[in-house]
């Protein structure tokens, strides 16, 4: 998706190289991404396109450039070795100046809307706390930094919005040094920690033994809803996600059902293990399995709405008449003719202002109870009471409950 630029070096002692990649709407606010010690490499250059997706204009430098320019490293022992060499004899002072001098070429992009942030992996979130002290950036975002406790005194120059995530079993930055920096950093305004039980340094790249999806899906929320709020772009998710399920369910056009999500999209019925993964996969399952497959009188009552800066959050009361097989939701059960009333929940990312995926919930025992293949006698399951409930709180609870009657005279079960 990238391309390399030159970018002129303040002290004039020359110039260097910086992968940019631009977002397909051409334009958007600018990141500056900066490396870990192997330099700019496959890793870097993905995650140069993947906020690109998201809607960021992100240059990343050549920061060891003055020592040998566009050193790219793997992770095998013999890399590692290099790359420490680079970081060694790294001057740091030196790379922070090359740093405010791709923030500056940053904003003069035409493809720049001029607020710039930075974002940081290992020694990159280092310098991403050095750039959120030492340069004027609105927002700074840092991964398993090593050795900010040793400049922490700097940290009353910041003065935009500074993000750290932590490995709580970083060799490179211990329990010691956390504290250190939590002591110096935390309950300050403008400041955002946060700590990854269980996982170790460069738990976010995915081409390392320590990757731990969990803890990378969250970070890079939080990373991306750090961005969103200090420099944008901001969409209307409601809008989007709105659209989509008009062509899902409305209209029922496939073509225009995909052309809401990004390149690679995937959708999960958690219940059903039904969706897809990836552009071709998923127009099939559209095409053939979904979209077609709904009863005609298929409705999605709103319930409530939760929009984060890059998600959305719905709940909704599900109703159809059984009067087809349902590939999706009850695939292989014939046409029973009952009517299903079901809460369910969408839990939808975007990227950028597209959708990315869908995991999509519901209580799938209550559905077999409402279509009569599920006697719901002895079992802790219920039918269509779940969806009354869910519109009327008063309806009575803990019904499945033997012991509940039990309890009414419970020592300490009145509140006063």
């Amino acid at each position: 998706m990238g391309t390399s630029i030159e970018i002129r070096a303040q002290d004039g002692s020359g110039s260097f190289q910086g992968y940019l990649a631009v977002p397909a709407s051409g334009s958007g606010p600018g990141i500056v991404l900066l490396q870990e010690i192997f330099g700019i490499n496959d890793t870097i250059r993905g995650i140069a396109d993947y906020y690109a997706e998201e809607g960021y204009v992100v240059l990343a430098p050549d920061l060891f450039w003055r020592q040998e320019a566009g050193v790219e490293l793997g992770y095998n022992a013999d890399d590692w070795h290099k790359a420490f060499g680079f970081y060694q004899a790294f001057d740091q002072d030196l790379g922070v100046e090359d740093i405010d001098a791709t923030v500056q070429a940053l904003r003069a992009r035409p493809e720049c809307s001029g607020a710039v942030g930075a974002l940081g992996f290992c020694l990159g979130a280092r310098l991403a706390y050095l750039t959120a002290c030492r340069c004027d950036v609105d927002v700074a975002v840092g991964y398993y930094g090593m050795g900010i406790e040793n400049h922490l005194d700097e940290a009353v120059n910041i003065g935009g919005r500074l993000v750290l995530h932590f490995a709580e079993n970083d060799e490179f930055c211990p329990a010691a040094a956390r504290l250190d920096i939590y002591g110096a950093l935390q309950g300050r305004d403008n400041t955002e920690l946060y700590l990854y039980s269980g996982v170790d340094h460069a738990f976010a790249r995915p081409a390392c033994e320590h990757y731990h999806k969990p803890s990378a899906l969250m970070a890079h929320q939080r990373s991306v809803t750090a961005f969103r709020n200090a420099i944008g772009p901001h969409y209307d998710l409601s809008a989007l996600w709105d659209k989509h399920c008009e062509y899902e369910f409305s209209t029922r056009n496939v073509e225009a059902t995909m052309a809401t999500m990004v390149a690679e999209p995937y959708v999960n019925h958690i219940p059903t293990l039904t969706g897809g993964v990836g552009a071709t996969e998923l127009f099939r399952f559209y095409q053939h399995h979904f979209v077609d497959s709904n009863p005609a009188d298929t409705q999605l009552l709103p319930v409530s709405r939760t929009i984060g800066a890059t998600q959305i959050v719905d709940e909704v009361l599900f109703s159809f008449t059984h009067d087809r097989e349902i590939d999706w939701l009850l695939p292989g059960i014939a046409p029973t003719g009952k009517r299903v009333e079901i809460p369910l929940v969408a839990i939808v990312k975007f990227r950028g202002d597209k959708l990315y995926h869908e995991h999509i919930y519901w209580d799938q025992a209550s559905v077999l109870v409402q279509i009569g293949v599920l006697d719901p006698q002895g079992l802790p399951v219920a039918g269509r009471e779940t969806a009354a409930k869910l519109l009327d709180e008063t309806l009575a609870s803990n019904g499945l409950m033997a012991s509940w009657a039990r309890s009414a005279n419970a020592e300490g079960c009145t509140h006063e």
